[in-house]
């Protein structure tokens, strides 16, 4: 399964966030998207009071490889 196109474009946490869940909604089956679906809100949440600008597109960078990974599997 390919990932969605346009994840270079994302540059926010925000359009971070909307990239994941849409990703979450190309999963075969309700239970591994409802189990990535989780996933993706506890990670916002412990990451929510980040304020470093570099480390934030660390975090976009890891979290679009991850969902790729996690798309081609």
């Amino acid at each position: 399964m390919a990932p969605l196109p346009k994840a270079e474009l994302v540059q926010s946490s925000r359009q971070l966030y909307r990239y994941l869940l849409r990703c979450c909604q190309q999963l075969p089956e309700e239970s591994i998207r409802q189990h990535y679906r989780h996933a993706v809100r506890q990670s916002f949440k412990v990451h929510a009071d980040e304020d470093d600008p570099e480390r934030i597109q660390q975090i976009i960078k890891r979290a679009i490889e991850d969902a790729d990974w996690v798309m081609n599997k």
